[in-house]
């Protein structure tokens, strides 16, 4: 069944499934430039829109490699942190959550990318965060246009779904030693 705000609230709150969590949309920024339209974040109607911290990896092609998950090279990636950050033409970059998550036995999350973003050819693509997975969420973000992009750190990316079950899954991604659970910072594909 499909979480609503008030769900979410208090899972939040009293079970500390989203730190650090936002009651409401925040729209405005509350730093030095306080005022300025930003692209929200927090709690809505049936979600979370999250943000990205301001840690990337930003994929290139310097070394001419094949991009393989069984053997991934870590030196695909330039690091980059940056208040903005511009993915290259084509080309994508990861970046994590500023939100930890620890996602009950009994919920499956879909994490889908906000329509501004979409509507400038910015894809975000994340996997569903699996019941007891905790950890900040890692998100890929490709730029399908043939220009360079600029996304925001410290702003929504995406917008994240809570699905609750009847009951509890039999076998939680904590149960099988997932090798995502706890990740901490942009963390590239394992097997």
């Amino acid at each position: 069944m499909l979480k609503n705000d008030a769900w979410i609230r208090v899972m939040a709150k009293e079970h500390g499934m989203i730190d650090p969590f936002a009651e409401g949309q925040v729209t405005r920024a509350e730093a030095a430039d306080a005022g300025s339209r930003i692209i929200s974040y927090g709690l809505s109607s049936y979600g979370y829109d999250i943000r990205i911290a301001e840690d990337f990896k930003i994929f290139s092609n310097l070394r001419s490699a094949v991009v393989d998950p069984k053997a991934f090279r870590e030196d695909c990636f330039i690091d980059f942190k940056g208040a903005e950050c511009l993915i290259p033409p084509n080309s994508f970059a990861l970046a994590r959550s500023v939100e930890y998550f620890r996602i009950p036995r009994n919920v499956l999350t879909i994490c889908l990318g906000k329509s501004t973003y979409a509507r400038c050819g910015i894809i975000v693509n994340v996997t569903p965060f699996e019941p007891e997975w905790e950890g900040f969420a890692t998100l890929e973000i490709s730029n399908t246009t043939p220009l360079p992009a600029k996304v925001y750190a410290n702003e929504g990316i995406a917008q994240v779904i809570f699905l609750e079950a009847p009951e509890v899954c039999e076998i939680s991604y904590r149960d099988r030693k997932g090798k995502y659970q706890g990740q901490i910072g942009v963390t590239p594909p394992k097997v």
